[in-house]
């Protein structure tokens, strides 16, 4: 017997989701909402998203039958209710936390999860494939693809449902609504006809006049068109003009998303249906905790906060996403020409300050990563000088725009690519590792990689004169304290090179008891912007031991001055290359190679190697990867003996 307050941690299966009550139902939503608030309060996640689909997750689960059905969550950034209902409410205290459970999907964390999502506007396109293979192989199921929350916006999206309506697969798609309404709403008769449409007797009602239509002769060239046009002529005067009807897709909606019993009545009538089905429903972003429902976009993906007032704690050190939204809101106020567009991510990439200074200049394009770099290099075509914002995990998504409609044409398109490196807390699908490796080699683009907030200023104010594409990659941290070198004025192709005299502390002994010089062995290490911090405090604690250290900074990643490197690097006893990327095809792998050529072999290259990595802390996934500070310390003292 289900007793009140105890209802979630009974839970082990969808299974028993179904038992429990219909009665009781509101209290399990509840529960859920507080058991997700309690949860990111403490570790951070999305917040607003998860608290907007707890009643759809329910009636998904009484009405489906996973894993038997599979149940596809666009992005996946809204599992919180799934996972939670699927066995894992044990492990939810360990979601985003290093060795925890994941706060996306994951395949090997649950057979519930079929696929690892954390990028946007995926779900139609697994569903479709996932169902086509069950069908071909015979195996019986349903799939239900769950996207909203803006994933609507991505092209790829568009590409899978029209591809799914000429398959007329019994594909179901809930396009969870949260902020505004695709289809306007015509009243009681709309969702009367519509909620009708989906009956099983109408649709044997639809499969008998479509069969006697298709025996009649020449029908498809005469009645057949005839028919067409009358029965899109009758759903035009009932229901407003629809999308996804175009695209073949049968059309439910829109319908309150919080009603479970609602909910579930009509996924028990599209559950039988042998065609597409879109089920639009509305729901509200934040539902059940006042902060989120007041700013749900403050709320989307949150650090840890009090529940009492929703407050972040504030730290008083910037970070680099600070320091480019202060530097390009500087530099709009000189240059009207200055333009700047994101992908649906105006507060995470600092351009909401921009947006409200300057609203005419600015332009948010959706989840549209695609879109949004073609669209770049035609306002650089007209005059514009763009600033593209996008997390290079993100900037994956739009590769081929970059090379064919920026770099090939040359356009002064400037790439503000935050999230550059290690990326905490939200995991494999999200680390910014691969855009060194994936860019490095595309004609005209150039790669800066500031390591301070004075560096990307210096960056950015230079990239703002070149004459085509310009990469500026930085990291999520906070910036270290300023050095002289940083305001150092940019010269194409060269770092900045910092001397053991402006690491703290000092090299401690110069000479012996008897005054006389000691010979110190020097080390050089190279680091890309992004991971300068972790390398200055490995080069203190090589001082400390006695060893002379000097850093090289990479603000240029591309153009590299090759012969201006090695004129000052092989004095040195050893080198260590330390990238906050992936090694294979970056910066460090050029380098390395270069002092090889030199016959220079006391070098060592850090970097991510070939594999994903999980979520955790900055210094986890660094120590995990072997870049710590310890790593970069004990590779040079290696190097030395």
């Amino acid at each position: 017997m289900w007793r009140s307050g105890t209802l979630l941690s009974g839970i082990r299966s969808p299974e028993d989701v179904k038992k429990i009550p219909e009665k009781d139902l509101s209290i399990l939503a509840a529960e859920i909402r507080k058991k997700i608030i309690s949860t990111v309060s403490k570790n951070g996640g999305h917040l607003a998203s998860n608290l907007g689909v707890v009643e759809l997750t329910i009636a998904l689960h009484r009405v489906f039958e996973s894993p038997k059905d599979a149940i596809i969550f666009d992005v996946s950034h809204q599992c919180y209710t799934h996972k939670l209902l699927t066995g894992r409410y044990r492990e939810f205290d360990s979601i985003r936390k290093k060795g925890g459970i994941s706060g996306f999907t994951r395949i090997t964390e649950s057979p519930h999860d079929y696929f690892d999502n954390g990028h946007s506007s995926t779900s139609i396109s697994q569903a479709l494939g996932l169902l086509t293979a069950w069908n071909l192989s015979g195996k019986e199921g349903k799939v239900v693809a769950v996207i909203g929350d803006g994933a609507l916006t991505g092209g790829m999206a568009f590409e899978a449902l029209s591809h799914a309506g000429q398959l007329s697969k019994n594909l179901i798609v809930v396009l969870n609504d949260n902020e505004m309404s695709i289809s306007k709403n015509t009243g009681a008769i709309s969702k009367y006809l519509s909620l009708l449409s989906m009956s099983s007797a109408y649709q044997r009602i639809r499969r008998l006049i479509d069969c006697i239509i298709d025996k009649i002769p020449y029908s498809e060239h005469h009645l057949g068109k005839f028919a067409y046009r009358f029965k899109r002529s009758l759903k035009g005067l009932f229901f407003s003009n629809n999308l996804f009807s175009d695209f073949g897709f049968e059309y439910v909606g829109p319908l309150d998303g919080h009603n479970i019993k609602e909910l579930e009545e009509v996924f028990r009538q599209v559950k039988v249906l042998p065609n597409p089905v879109v089920v639009h429903i509305r729901t509200k972003k934040g539902k059940g905790y006042r902060p989120a429902e007041d700013d749900p976009s403050a709320f989307h993906g949150i650090g840890p906060f009090l529940i009492s007032d929703g407050k972040v704690e504030k730290f008083d050190t910037m970070s680099f996403t600070e320091s480019f939204s202060r530097t390009l809101l500087e530099a709009a106020t000189k240059e009207p020409r200055l333009t700047a567009i994101t992908a649906a991510m105006a507060k995470g990439t600092g351009l909401d300050v921009f947006s409200r200074h300057y609203p005419e200049r600015f332009f948010d394009v959706g989840i549209a990563e695609e879109h949004a770099v073609t669209f770049s290099a035609a306002l650089a075509r007209g005059g514009m000088i763009p600033v593209c914002a996008i997390y290079s995990t993100f900037l994956q998504r739009a590769v081929d725009q970059i090379i064919h409609d920026a770099a090939l044409s040359n356009e002064h398109v400037i790439f503000a690519v935050d999230r550059a490196g290690a990326v905490p807390a939200d995991g494999e699908t999200h680390q910014g590792i691969f855009d060194i490796a994936i860019l490095r080699p595309v004609p005209n683009l150039q790669i800066l990689s500031p390591a301070s907030a004075k560096d990307l200023s210096v960056c950015f104010n230079w990239a703002l004169v070149q004459n085509g594409p310009v990469e500026i990659r930085y990291p999520k941290a906070s910036c270290p304290s300023e050095l002289e070198p940083f305001s150092s004025p940019a010269i194409s192709g060269r770092g900045l090179f910092i001397s053991k005299d402006l690491i703290d502390p000092p090299l401690s002994a110069q000479v012996d008891e008897k005054g006389e010089k000691i010979s110190v062995k020097k080390v050089l290490l190279v680091c890309t912007g992004g991971i300068f911090a972790e390398t200055r405090q490995a080069a203190r604690g090589l001082l400390l031991n006695e060893i002379a250290c000097d850093i090289y900074s990479l603000r240029f990643i591309k153009p590299f001055d090759e012969n201006y490197f090695l004129s000052f690097a092989m004095a040195y006893n050893a080198i260590v290359i330390v990238e906050d990327a992936v090694k294979t095809g970056g910066i460090g792998e050029y380098i390395q190679n270069s002092l090889y050529k030199k016959s220079f072999l006391s070098v060592k290259h850090l970097a991510f190697p070939d594999r994903f990595f999980a979520q955790g802390t900055r210094a986890q996934i660094l120590e995990d990867a072997g870049l710590s500070p310890d790593a970069i310390i004990k590779a040079a003292t290696n190097l030395l003996s």
